[in-house]
């Protein structure tokens, strides 16, 4: 879905994929809402995004092979252990399709996004 229009919403955004795919994003978006549920929803850089207090918290997106997470490198060095079976790069890591996705550790990077922006609020 390389050539996939830019949505505007993260419902279009879905709705755009396959129904296995669409399955995987709404579970992530579910989690993601779950932990964080004061964070907004937008689109940001063509992929869905939640925002807390006008920073970016966390980036999905979906892949012909992959569910695709972002949570900056902070996320990244924080729980590389854990990502080490994952394709990786700077601040994003590939969750193969087809394969169950790792919910607690996205729960445990999400929380720990939140908790860093907590930190970093200004005061």
């Amino acid at each position: 879905m390389a050539n996939r229009p830019t949505a505007a919403t993260i419902d279009e955004y879905i709705a755009a994929f396959p129904a296995d795919t669409q399955t995987a994003l709404n579970e992530v978006r579910a989690l993601i809402k779950d932990v964080a549920p004061d964070a907004t929803e937008t689109i940001s850089y063509a992929i869905p995004t939640f925002d807390m207090d006008g920073r970016h918290l966390v980036h999905f997106a979906g892949y012909e092979r992959h569910i695709g997470l972002y949570p900056t490198p902070t996320g990244m060095e924080e729980f590389k252990a854990d990502l080490a079976p994952y394709k990786q790069g700077k601040g994003s890591v590939q969750f193969p399709l087809g394969e169950p996705l790792p919910m607690d550790l996205i729960r445990r990077i999400v929380e720990f996004r939140v908790q860093e922006m907590l930190r970093k609020a200004p005061k």
